[in-house]
């Protein structure tokens, strides 16, 4: 695909979004590039780096194996999600601490439209598809309420937490993030791009290019043979995702972080009337629907510009 310097630095802006959205846990930046158009280029590029590359490099050059791989389209793309990963973490750290109600309102009404755009991709319904998708609902529903796991720093268990996370976050509805809260590699994930530590900033980038390789290529094999099926499945995982990110929590247990602040380790969704009585505390309400909104018009902004040529 020919592409201008204007094109280009859209596509940057598109990793920005889907590195914004890894940020948070609960949002799967997968589901960003769905919507904005460059899922399936995405992972049929992923799927291009292989042995055969070596080959292409030597016989052919660099040239020609930086075209084999779509070099302008990853080193555009890599770069947006890096920038924004890394200063949109701390950013959103401290929404979730401070403003949890606000920013899990835009990103509910995000993925809720999320879901509308991605079901409205399967060109044929049958019995097998609804299945699928409810399938897939229930088992990131069931995702989203597991209790998290202590903080781990082993270099080998960081390698596979990675591995792990990268296939949920370029798999729309699951989130990287939040795998990463599950598995108790978030907080070593957000310490190491804190301290800029580069031997564990190489362990966890190691486990993400193992992970990303092995399950691109699943997903390609899927997209090609089982397209609506699939899609289905993908539908389901963005419904059930919901549960996570529903703005009104109660907190049923907590635990003590390596800071020796108590923070919550298992909650479960209410209706903001009940948050109010339990909590004694304002739903912000208002401001969580104008979000919501916000949130849900910002997907067919980036479904119109993932449409442009």
């Amino acid at each position: 695909m020919q592409r201008n310097l204007v094109d280009y630095l859209i596509l940057m802006l598109k990793g920005m979004a889907m590195g914004a959205a890894d940020a948070v846990p609960g949002v799967s930046g997968g589901t960003i590039a769905f919507i904005a158009g460059i899922y399936e280029e995405l992972i049929n590029t992923i799927n291009q780096i292989n042995f055969s590359l070596i080959t292409t490099l030597k016989n052919e050059g660099f040239k020609a194996a930086w075209k084999q791989i779509n070099g302008n389209f990853l080193l555009a793309l890599l770069l947006g999600i890096g920038i924004s990963f890394v200063s949109f973490m701390r950013l959103a750290k401290y929404l979730i601490e401070h403003q949890p109600i606000l920013i899990w309102s835009f990103f509910f009404g995000l993925v809720l439209a999320s879901i509308l755009f991605v079901a409205k991709q399967i060109t044929k319904w049958s019995i097998t598809n609804i299945v699928l998708l409810i399938l897939g609902a229930f088992i990131a529903y069931y995702i989203t309420t597991l209790p998290a796991l202590a903080s781990n720093g082993n270099p080998i268990f960081f390698f596979f937490a990675a591995a792990i996370a990268i296939c949920a976050m370029i798999l729309p509805g699951i989130s990287g993030s939040f795998i990463l809260v599950l598995l108790g590699a978030y907080k070593t994930l957000s310490d190491t791009i804190h301290d800029l530590d580069i031997k564990k900033l190489l362990i966890f980038i190691a486990g993400a290019i193992v992970g990303l390789l092995s399950f691109s290529k699943l997903l390609k094999w899927l997209f090609t043979n089982y397209k609506n099926a699939t899609l289905a499945i993908l539908t389901g995982f963005i419904t059930g995702s919901l549960n996570k990110i529903w703005p009104w929590k109660e907190v049923m247990t907590w635990r003590t972080n390596s800071k020796g602040v108590k923070v919550p380790l298992l909650e479960e969704s209410i209706l903001p009337q009940y948050y109010i009585e339990l909590y004694n505390k304002d739903a912000q309400i208002s401001f969580a629907i104008s979000l919501m909104v916000i949130g849900f018009l910002s997907i067919f902004i980036l479904e119109r510009i993932g449409s442009k040529k």
